[in-house]
């Protein structure tokens, strides 16, 4: 069973920054495309990041293109979001997922197979 734990989230304020980590087990996370997801109160869940299995391309949302990084570390089985320059519309519950092969398309939530709970992010103002 396939099981991604979020971790790393927290209360900060206005432009400070936040690394969040998801750590996989129980797959072959190695062959897995990698996807952050956001969801604020009221708001549907939105897409945020993505990494491909062999961390060579990365996509981001455009709200957060040039502010968040997306990487991974395939020893670890560990997907990192560092999200730089913080605003409160960042504010949300920030959720990992994993995508097997075959890929679909990576800004839709109903691509990936796997979820984690979620981790609590709070931007301060």
């Amino acid at each position: 069973q396939v099981q991604l734990v979020e971790s790393g989230g927290g209360l900060v304020q206005t432009g400070d920054s936040l690394r969040v980590s998801c750590a996989v087990s129980g797959g072959t996370f190695n062959n897995y495309a990698m996807g952050w997801f956001r969801q604020a109160p009221g708001k549907e869940r939105e897409f945020v990041a993505q990494i491909n299995w062999n961390a060579i391309n990365t996509y981001y949302a455009d709200s957060v293109e040039g502010r968040f990084t997306i990487s991974r570390d395939n020893a670890k089985n560990t997907v990192y979001l560092q999200m730089n320059s913080l605003k409160p519309e960042d504010t949300a519950v920030y959720y990992c997922a994993a995508d097997p092969p075959p890929f679909g398309i990576r800004w839709a939530g109903a691509t990936y197979a796997f979820w984690g709970r979620g981790t609590q992010v709070t931007v301060s103002s």
